[in-house]
Parts: C-alpha cells; sequence; structure tokens
C-alpha cells in the first residue's frame, strides 16, 4: 500500500520524537548520581576529590568512545550505534544496582560515559535528520534541548527519590533502567538516515576538520570548552557548595538548582538564529563571565540569591554559545562528515568536563570549598575572557543560513 504524504509526515514526526526522547534518557543517566553522591561519602567515607574523580570517570568514558567510535555512525547507520549507546546505559545502571566500593562505582560512571560519549554525535545528528522538513531550522535546537533536558532531569530525579524513597544508592538507577528498555523500544521504531557505504571502513576518530569548517571551530571549541567548564562545576561540585556553605538539606531541593542551569540552557539555545554566529558567541561568554561573578559573589557573602542569579546567567550563557557552536558546525560539515566533525567538537567539551573538576576537588580536600570555588570562578572568568577576546578579533564570520 503506498503511503500518503500526511502518513509519511506522521511516520517522521513520530520518529523525531522518539530518537530526542532517547536522546534524554540516556543524558538523564550522565547526571543521575548528582544527588546520590553525599551518600557515598557517607557509606565509604570518601575524600572530596574521590567524589570528582567518579564524576570525571564519566567524562572519560564519553572521550574514549567519541576518540574511538565518534565517526563510526557515518559507516555503521545511525540507529545501529544509537542501540549500543543504549546497551551501554543499561550496563551501567547495572554496575551501580550491585556496586559495593570505588572501582565499580567509576566502572558504571566510565560506562555512563560510554553511553553518552556514542550518543552526543550521533544522536545530535539523527535528531537533526529525523526532523520532519517544516521544523528543519529548529532541528538543532532540538537536538540540544534534548540533550540539557535529560541532564537537567537526572539530579531531579534522583533528588526525588533520594528525599521520599528507600534505597538512596540503588532506586534511582532501576527507575533509570526501566526508562532505558523503554529507549530501545524508541530506536527499534526509528528509520535509518545515514547513507551508509557498501562496505564499511571503521577508524578511530581524529581530530582532523574538512576545509568548511576549519574556520569557525577553534572560536566554537573555545566557547563551548568555557561553558562546559562551568557545566562541569554545577553537576559536580556544586551540591557540596549548596550543603556545606548554603545550608541546603534537601536533595530534591539541590537537584532543582542544577535543573535550573539547564532549564536556562535550554532558553538560551533558543536565542533567536538569524543573530550572527559572532554575536551569539560573544553574548554567551558574557553571559558566563556575569554568572561566575556571581558565584564568586555568593560564597563570599554566603547568598543563596546570588548562587541563583549565578546558575540563571550562566546556564543561560553556556546555552547560547553552545547552540550557536553546534549550529554553524552542523551547518558548514559536508554530510558525510557531519558526525565525525560534530563529535569532534564534544572531544573537547568532554575534556572540559574532566580535567578542570578534578582539579577543583583536589582544592576542595586541602583548601576546602569556598577558597576552592573562589578560584575556580576567577580562573574561568579569565579563560572566558580570553575566548571572547580571541572570538572579537576574528573577523568576517557570517550567520548561517541551513540549519540553525
Amino acid at each position: 500500500m503506498r503511503m500518503t504524504a500526511a502518513s509519511r509526515l506522521t511516520t517522521s514526526t513520530r520518529s523525531f520524537f522518539f530518537v530526542a526522547a532517547a536522546f534524554s534518557i540516556i543524558m538523564i543517566g550522565a547526571t543521575l548520581p548528582t544527588s546520590i553522591y553525599r551518600f557515598y561519602e557517607q557509606r565509604y567515607a570518601f575524600p572530596p576529590t574521590t567524589i570528582t574523580v567518579i564524576f570525571a570517570c564519566y567524562a572519560l568514558g564519553a572521550l574514549a568512545a567519541l576518540l574511538i567510535a565518534g565517526n563510526w555512525s557515518d559507516q555503521l547507520g545511525r540507529r545501529s550505534m544509537l542501540l549500543w549507546g543504549l546497551v551501554a546505559s543499561a550496563a551501567s545502571g547495572v554496575e551501580f544496582l550491585v556496586a559495593d566500593g570505588l572501582p565499580a562505582l567509576m566502572l558504571g560512571r566510565v560506562l555512563s560515559g560510554i553511553s553518552a560519549g556514542i550518543f552526543t554525535g550521533t544522536a545530535t545528528v539523527a535528531v537533526i535528520e529525523q526532523a520532519p522538513q517544516k521544523w528543519q531550522r529548529q532541528a538543532t535546537f532540538a537536538a540540544t534541548a534534548s540533550n540539557v533536558l535529560g541532564l537537567g532531569l537526572g539530579p531531579v530525579l534522583s533528588g526525588v527519590l533520594v528525599d521520599l524513597c528507600p534505597w538512596p544508592t540503588r532506586l534511582s538507577f532501576a527507575v533509570h533502567l526501566a526508562l532505558v528498555v523503554l529507549g530501545m523500544f524508541f530506536i527499534i521504531r526509528a528509520p535509518e538516515t545515514a547513507k551508509l557505504p557498501d562496505r564499511a571502513h571503521l577508524r578511530m576518530q581524529c581530530i582532523s576538520l574538512p576545509p568548511e569548517v576549519r574556520t569557525i571551530f577553534v572560536p566554537a571549541a573555545l566557547a563551548g570548552f568555557s561553558g562546559f567548564v562551568v557545566l562541569g562545576f554545577f553537576t559536580a561540585v556544586s551540591p557540596q557548595l549548596a550543603r556545606t556553605l548554603l545550608g541546603f538539606k534537601s536533595g530534591a531541593a539541590i537537584g532543582g538548582t542544577i535543573f535550573l542551569f539547564f532549564v536556562f540552557s535550554a532558553l538560551g539555545q533558543a536565542a533567536p538564529a538569524h543573530i550572527p554566529f559572532r554575536v551569539r558567541l560573544a553574548i554567551g561568554c558574557g553571559g558566563l563571565i556575569l554568572g561566575l561573578v556571581c558565584m564568586a559573589a555568593c560564597v563570599q557573602w554566603t547568598s543563596p540569591f546570588l548562587l541563583f542569579m549565578g546558575v540563571i546567567l550562566a546556564g543561560m550563557g553556556q546555552g547560547v554559545s553552545f547552540r550557536a557552536s553546534l549550529s554553524e558546525l552542523a551547518s558548514k560539515s559536508p554530510l558525510q562528515q557531519r558526525a565525525g566533525v560534530i563529535s569532534s567538537f564534544f572531544v573537547v567539551l568532554f575534556v572540559a568536563l574532566s580535567i578542570p573538576v578534578i582539579a577543583v576537588g583536589f582544592v576542595i580536600q586541602h583548601e576546602g570549598i569556598r577558597l576552592a570555588t573562589l578560584l575556580f570562578a576567577w580562573l574561568t572568568t579569565a579563560v572566558v575572557v580570553v575566548a571572547l577576546a580571541m572570538l572579537l578579533r576574528r573577523e568576517g564570520e557570517q550567520p548561517s543560513r541551513g540549519i540553525v
């Protein structure tokens, strides 16, 4: 039976939402432990450095997946790679359910990172390619919004469950495991969108870029790096800051604060696409700088209000710069190299997500949360200022008219 235009549209729309939902489910797992770290500290007497190392294992797993398999979906297909990402997420959930010490927790985070590393590049491209024709101009926003929505929901889900339910170190992962099974159903039902070669040639992802994107990759990577350094701080360190310095008691309240960061990141990503790339990146860097200044002031004067202002401004700045960078790279990349370019971009982001957080944990252990937060805020502000200065020196950036 011949499929009508209306039925084709319905199928395309359903597949688009299926892939976007699976993307969010995977990213929930990335931040799910945020509200649970304190229970690990209590149960195993972990110092602050250990907690940040556990967090960083996620980024290392994601980096490994991006470097090894970042461009494999161009060869094996989007759907196959997304299913492998879901399998890795399920393995992570099982590992957390049976974890009984530091090695198991680190392995669980590595598996979660592998899952996210597979999804970040592949699912971003898949959401863009699954979008119905009438939504193409909003396709990149849909992909990044799926990403940050999941990241924001992770701390909220675990925060509510640890406040209201028993088994604080287990139940959240059991719930997420059920969501992963649902995600597998979604991906199985979605069609393949990649144009596959007759013979697959698998190779590691190299940070080599086609000429079309080389001139924009540096400013995009600088802005993205700065934003993800801040994101890493909020997801790994800010719960301890909120508990020990600002007196937050509820896991749901702490998770809600982190969720606020991702809400405003999503709002920042909704910035009008017709604004030139260079201007959007400058606005994003400005938001990050203001947010970091508020974070430093929050610690200096022990003010929850300034914490919320920092969350809002930094989240908005991170969202603006992230979507502007990703949109420009996606629109300028040749179709057969798009997944590889986007995966290279995420390699930079996951480096930002891991190494600075471990450094902050080291300072917390030896000097305390107050000094660590102040040093983080001012040093990261300096990095963003340098990135902004380099960006403003670049000439000739034009707004993209492609995928936004």
